[in-house]
């Protein structure tokens, strides 16, 4: 059928498009500074013209696009729907399938220092028997994937459209991972469970404090709460934003490549183990590269739908179900909320594999790629295929 053939797809922007980013670049109109003086209003206006000079007189696209284009991709049609993916088979013959699902404001992107490890392990100090075969698909309205023109495209969903990918591809049996709305999609692939899924491994598991954390928390619970609090009452704006107005929000960030800009990176200043500046852990580059997968779709809005479609719905929703399938979990230290083991003891009912570790934060893979690519050899060497 034609809806499920696989096309092979290169990153190939554009010259108008990279044309039209210069001019909305150079006309670009500046914010007053902020009162402060540092992060706790936003974006500082001088990191802001920081990043914005290298944009215009530094950053390569056409490199970058080249440096992404060394990975497989491809497109293939579900649900109406072309979806964009990494497919980065293993030299490994045996090597094991695995779904890697990235969030917001992440993208592929986030994974490419970890694909050359996973796929092969002998060339970055690992055994053969540590192979995986790599599937990283763009989730709906973000980068090179296409947009949902109708509602309907909620985690519940995206699960099940990837779990069709994964047989289309000829994986019956297959791990999945992910953090942010990449743990979300991962938590439900495994709560529906429809027998091809062998086993997930997530870095930000998604679950409620129990009733003796709130009743009488120890030192651990008190750390997750006071994460959850500050994030509450700090960090969650963007949030409450997109699931509720995504449209509205998505003129400025369509028309702005600084207001794109400032809405990602300021999160990689938040959520990074970055000890007060994003790029003590990822590089300006590296920065960029993300915000180009946005800005280059048009995706602004179109991504921020994710949180319209997925907060009152199956992702709220499940939060309270139980997953049954083999489930591994590595708690970095400055995830947004550093979920404790018996928080996620009550939703993930088959912990095989449990690590908090001693630096890193919400983008594991992007931060410390060599931690992340031990921490799933780790994990899916306790799971059978």
């Amino acid at each position: 059928m034609t809806n499920q053939r696989i096309r092979p797809f290169a990153i190939a922007v554009a010259q108008a498009e990279l044309d039209d980013l210069r001019g909305r670049l150079e006309r670009t109109r500046w914010v007053d500074q902020e009162t402060p003086g540092d992060w706790s209003q936003g974006l500082p206006l001088a990191y802001a013209k920081a990043l914005h000079h290298t944009w215009l007189h530094d950053y390569a696209w056409r490199d970058r696009e080249a440096y992404f284009n060394q990975f497989d991709q491809f497109l293939t049609q579900i649900e109406g729907l072309d979806i964009h993916f990494i497919h980065q088979r293993s030299p490994v013959e045996n090597a094991r399938p695995l779904l890697i699902t990235h969030g917001w404001p992440g993208s592929i992107v986030e994974f490419h220092q970890v694909i050359g490890p996973l796929t092969n392990p002998e060339a970055h100090g690992g055994n053969a028997e540590d192979a995986f075969h790599v599937i990283c698909p763009t989730l709906p309205g973000y980068g090179f994937s296409g947009k949902p023109e109708q509602v309907g495209w909620n985690v519940a969903k995206i699960a099940q459209a990837w779990d069709t990918l994964m047989q289309r591809l000829s994986y019956p049996r297959y791990f999945a991972q992910g953090g942010d709305w990449g743990s979300a999609v991962t938590t439900a692939i495994g709560l529906q469970n429809l027998g091809h899924c062998a086993g997930i491994h997530l870095n930000m598991p998604l679950a409620l404090p129990t009733p003796e954390a709130l009743a009488n928390p120890n030192e651990r619970d008190k750390q997750a709460l006071a994460g959850a609090a500050y994030y509450q009452q700090w960090g969650a704006g963007y949030s409450k934003q997109q699931s509720t107005r995504p449209q509205t929000l998505g003129y400025a960030l369509v028309d702005s490549p600084m207001g794109q800009a400032a809405w990602i990176i300021e999160k990689f200043y938040e959520w990074t183990d970055c000890q007060g500046h994003p790029e003590n852990v990822i590089a300006r580059e590296q920065l960029l590269d993300n915000v180009m997968f946005y800005w280059l779709g048009r995706s602004g809005a179109s991504s921020a739908r994710l949180y319209w479609e997925s907060f009152e719905g199956s992702f709220s929703g499940h939060k309270n179900s139980a997953v049954t399938v083999p489930t591994g979990c590595s708690i970095f230290p400055k995830e947004i909320v550093p979920t404790p083991r018996s928080w996620a003891e009550k939703r993930y009912c088959n912990i095989v594999y449990w690590n908090e570790l001693d630096r890193g934060g919400h983008f594991a893979a992007f931060e410390q790629p060599a931690l992340f690519v031990q921490e799933l050899r780790s994990c899916f060497a306790l799971v059978e295929l």
